[in-house]
This record gives structure tokens, sequence and C-alpha cells, in this order.
């Protein structure tokens, strides 16, 4: 049995003593790391609540449930930072990708302690698939948010397209890497190959005066 909450703690406790004795950017994006780690162990519940409640199996749980669960809850913390502290819309990307960071972090661990650490090819490929997928949708999410808060008559329009794009890659992926050949290979490769993509593009877009922020 994995104690998701023991490592929870194990994890979390070294990052919010840090945080007594930190900063300015450093101090929250440790802190939005924390969250990150938070909002992956409160998803596990929510996902294995709604399973039970509809009673599927864990093939039809990752492609239905689990995406809007994780992508929902990851949204909620960004959407309460915003609101509430009012931050410059530049500072939401860096918060985005933090608890994404930290749900990643925490989701991998979690693997690890439950699976064991021998298959360092297939651990490898999940640092550079599931974490990627991860990234991708806190670079989407914080980016995006970022830029429909800036017109309130596109705020909420804005913010449910961008959750509902998160959580159809989510979907797609978890979808692909059930699947078997090529198909596997594909969900692996596409949340990297989309980075790489977004990469380009942050690179170039400035080039045309448009910008990200």
């Amino acid at each position: 049995m994995t104690y998701i909450e023991n490592i929870f703690l194990c994890l979390a406790l070294p990052l919010i003593l840090s945080l007594f004795f930190m900063k300015g950017r450093v101090r929250r994006y440790a802190l939005f790391l924390t969250v990150g780690m938070a909002v992956c162990l409160l998803s596990a519940y929510v996902s294995s609540f709604f399973m039970g409640q509809y009673g599927v199996d864990g093939t039809v749980a990752a492609i239905e449930i689990t995406p809007v669960c994780e992508e929902v809850m990851k949204l909620l913390p960004l959407l309460f930072f915003y609101l509430i502290f009012e931050p410059e819309p530049k500072e939401m990307p860096a918060a985005a990708i933090a608890i994404a960071v930290g749900f990643a972090t925490f989701e991998n661990v979690c693997y690890l302690t439950e699976n064991g650490a021998a298959n360092f090819n297939f651990l490898l490929i999940r640092g550079i698939s599931a974490g990627a997928l991860h990234i991708l949708c806190g670079v989407l999410s914080g980016f995006g948010v970022s830029h429909v808060f800036r017109r309130r008559w596109l705020a909420v329009t804005g913010t449910v397209g961008i959750l509902g794009a998160c959580i159809g890659f989510h979907a797609i992926y978890n979808l692909l890497i059930t699947a078997e050949g090529a198909w596997k290979t594909a969900g692996y490769l596409f949340p990297s190959l989309l980075l790489l993509c977004l990469y380009a593009a942050k690179q170039l877009l400035p080039r045309q005066n448009i910008s990200f922020e």
C-alpha cells in the first residue's frame, strides 16, 4: 500500500520550512510547488470518489474522469491567486508552471514508491511524457489565463476554453498510452513535441511584436 499522505508530508515540509527564509519570486515559486503537490494529493481522492460513484475500471477512469478532476484542481489555485491577490498578468505563467511541476513531481514520486525504480528506460519515458504533459497544461493555463483576464468580456468563456483544452490534451494522452504499438509511442512523444512547438512560438512571436504576456 502506498501511503501518499506520508509521502506528501515528507516532501512538503522542507519546502514549507524554507518559505520562512526566502523572499520574492523564489518564495512564491516554492509555495506554488507545495500547492501543486497538495493538489495532486487531493485530486487522487476526488478521482477515486468519482471512480467509485460511477463504478468504472481504471482505464475508463484514466480517460474520462482523471483528466477532468486533475485539470480542474490545478486551475483552481491559479484562479484563487489571481482573484484574491490580483497579481500582474505576467506573473501567472510562472505560478501555473510551478503548480504543474509540483503536481508532476509528487505524482512521479508516488509512482516510484508503488512500482519501484528498477526500470530506468520506462521511468525516463514517463518523466518526458507524463511530466511533460503536466508542464504543457501548466503553460497553456498560465499564459491563457494571463491573456483572457485582461479582457473582462473574455474572462469566463476564455477560462472555460483553456480548461477544456487542457482536459482534452490530458485525455488524449491517457487514451494513447493505453493503446499498443505506434499509438502508445505517439502518446509518449506528443506532450514533449507540443512543448517544443510552444517554445519555438514563444521565441518567434516577440520578433513580430506579439507577446504571450
